[in-house]
């Protein structure tokens, strides 16, 4: 039934800056989702290869320290270059297993010189094409110290069965604007991805569904102490002022009408199921549509750029 789409929520943790230890773990949690029946799965916001926890531990705001170099190049390192092919495998299983996919990676753009780094959500369809690659807009706080900021091409939505599924990125989340512009292209199944902590999931999920009438899915990684793995440069350091947990989880579920499906999800790594019924969101925009009969664009209209941002535009 088209209607209906089963959907698994991977709350797991990374291989720490290990990209080729990762995929590993999100290739098996793809299998097993397949196994269930899923038809989308979708990770945390950077899994691939992980957050950038070292900067709240090692004085990563100090300049020029060679503590933050060393390890942020280990970071770019272990980034993925799309245009690479380095998602090549999880695209396969993603057309062997009929599955979509939205997948947080941290992205070695080749566009923009290919040694910065962006906070991408990467969306896969059943086909196991790459159909959108959304750049994090702002970084927040101190991720701005190793993430740069991206742009407005990855603003796009996707038919899935009956459902018009689009992301962002954690506190993209709170940005009113580029919520709307996923709403006004006809979003009814929204995907928020975070790092992994219930304060930023409990809230939140619960608000975007209520003010768009759809369903919202927020999907957090883990991070433990313990999943610092050896061979981290400097990982005496941040071991030494690392607390036992840096992310809980917090995956969770809210329908149409902003109340919960799956209420946040902590401290357990897996995958978390759940079918949705595309029904709701007809019934819930009898009442309130915000881009539609409950919108004024005579009075207020959103301007979106999605041109994908480069320094450099060559004519050959």
């Amino acid at each position: 039934m088209d209607n209906l789409l089963k959907v698994a929520l991977a709350q797991i943790s990374p291989v720490w800056l290990n990209k080729g230890a990762t995929l590993v773990k999100i290739k098996t949690s793809i299998e097993n989702a397949a196994s269930e029946k899923a038809e989308l799965i979708v990770f945390g916001e950077a899994l691939l290869p992980g957050y950038p926890f070292w900067l709240a531990l090692t004085n990563g705001a100090a300049w020029d320290l060679k503590v933050n170099k060393e390890i942020h190049a280990h970071y770019v390192r272990n980034s993925i270059q799309v245009e690479a092919g380095e998602l090549d495998s999880v695209c396969a299983l993603a057309k062997k297993h009929n599955i979509a996919i939205y997948l947080g990676i941290m992205e070695r753009a080749k566009d923009r010189g290919g040694h910065s780094i962006y906070c991408s959500l990467v969306y896969i369809n059943e086909l196991g094409e790459i159909k959108s690659v959304h750049r994090k807009l702002q970084p927040t706080y101190d991720e701005r110290l190793t993430w740069a900021p991206g742009d407005g091409n990855g603003l796009k939505v996707h038919p899935l069965k009956e459902f018009t599924v689009g992301g962002l990125n954690c506190w993209e989340n709170w940005m009113p604007l580029p919520r709307t512009a996923l709403y006004g292209l006809g979003e009814n199944l929204h995907i928020a991805v975070w790092p992994g902590n219930e304060n930023n999931t409990k809230d939140i999920t619960r608000f975007i569904a209520r003010e768009s009438r759809s369903y919202v899915i927020s999907v957090s990684s883990l991070m433990s102490k313990k999943d610092f793995p050896e061979g981290t440069p400097h990982l005496d350091k941040i071991l030494e002022k690392s607390p036992e947990v840096l992310g809980n989880g917090g995956s969770c579920i809210a329908g149409p009408d902003g109340e919960w499906l799956v209420e946040p999800v902590l401290y357990a790594e897996g995958l978390i199921y759940h079918t949705l019924d595309f029904n709701l969101v007809y019934e819930e925009r009898q009442n309130f549509d915000p881009v539609g009969h409950y919108s004024r664009p005579d009075v207020t209209k959103l301007t979106v750029n999605r041109e994908r941002q480069s320094t450099v535009e060559f004519n050959d």
